[in-house]
């Protein structure tokens, strides 16, 4: 039976997901000229007429990380963006924070390593892993550098970016199972991710076990002497936003606790631009810590 299509225009191929070219970026490049390509999400309920009005129905939030804003954040590599903070704390008006809005350095993120990011990627063994790897230019630049890399984020957008940099990718939750677990040479935790999951202890904890036996962990801290835990939601300057998630906030000195208590061992400290940074070791079988205590690299920043 013919069938006739109630518009001149052809779907010659249906991708099986929202935002399909960006959760499967090699998909495009594999379809024929001059054929056409959609989503079967593209009609869903966010953008369908409601009945009793005929106008859009308002869009519901999405999953924190993985779709707007902070998707569209990433394509277009620019804010503004925010974590509004949920939950009551007299810290909402701390350092950092703008009433209860934390801005987010999105076009950092999407721009080529600086300065501070430079003096964590020189002290890289790899293979590394780069945990919540936003748009991928730490794993973008390694793989240059000719270091084995692997980002990982929930974001499909970020995962994307990250491979059309040239690096290396998958979309996973660093709770998830991961490849070569107990093999990294090198764990990467930038960028605020020190919050991943609102459980400094648990992540860390995490981390511990997918780093090789006197592999290390490259953690960035918060700007400024804080240890918080809250629940959040990213939003952006028009209000939209993803669904709320527990988070967390450390500075140098709460960071260095976190890691003590998860067997980690501090092997140094820097700041860079005023962004601080952490080094931690794994130790090996029958390690003897001959390392500076915890107490002297709190009192002591290290040098760049």
């Amino acid at each position: 039976m013919r069938e006739t299509s109630p518009s001149p225009s052809r779907v010659d191929v249906v991708l099986p997901c929202l935002d399909g070219a960006q959760a499967l970026p090699w998909v495009p490049d594999r379809i024929a000229q001059g054929r056409r390509a959609t989503d079967i999400a593209a009609a869903a309920q966010p953008h369908a007429p409601t009945p009793a009005t005929g106008r859009p129905a308002p869009a519901e939030p999405r999953d924190p990380w993985t779709d707007q804003p902070y998707a569209h954040a990433l394509r277009t590599g620019s804010g503004p963006l925010f974590l509004r903070r949920l939950s009551p704390s007299d810290a909402a008006q701390g350092p950092g924070w703008r009433g209860d809005l934390l801005p987010l350095d999105v076009e950092r993120w999407c721009a080529v390593p600086d300065a501070a990011d430079s003096s964590v990627l020189r002290r890289c063994t790899g293979p590394v892993l780069d945990a919540g790897c936003g748009p991928g230019r730490l794993v973008a630049a390694l793989t240059a550098q000719g270091v084995p890399a692997l980002g990982i984020d929930v974001s499909p957008t970020a995962v994307a970016r990250t491979r059309r940099l040239g690096g290396r990718a998958v979309r996973r939750s660093v709770f998830d199972r991961l490849p070569q677990e107990g093999r990294w040479g090198t764990v990467l935790l930038m960028d605020g991710n020190i919050g991943i999951g609102g459980d400094p202890i648990g992540l860390l904890d995490r981390l511990r076990s997918l780093v090789a036996p006197g592999g290390r962990l490259l953690a960035e801290a918060a700007p400024h002497d804080v240890d918080e835990r809250l629940t959040a939601r990213v939003e952006d300057a028009r209000g939209r936003h993803g669904r709320p998630f527990p988070w967390a906030r450390l500075g140098t000195n709460a960071l260095l606790r976190a890691a003590d208590a998860t067997g980690w061992l501090p092997t140094g400290r820097w700041a860079v631009d005023g962004r601080p940074f952490v080094a931690l070791h794994r130790p090996g079988p029958g390690h003897h810590d001959q390392h500076a205590t915890l107490a002297a690299l709190a009192e002591r920043p290290g040098r760049r």
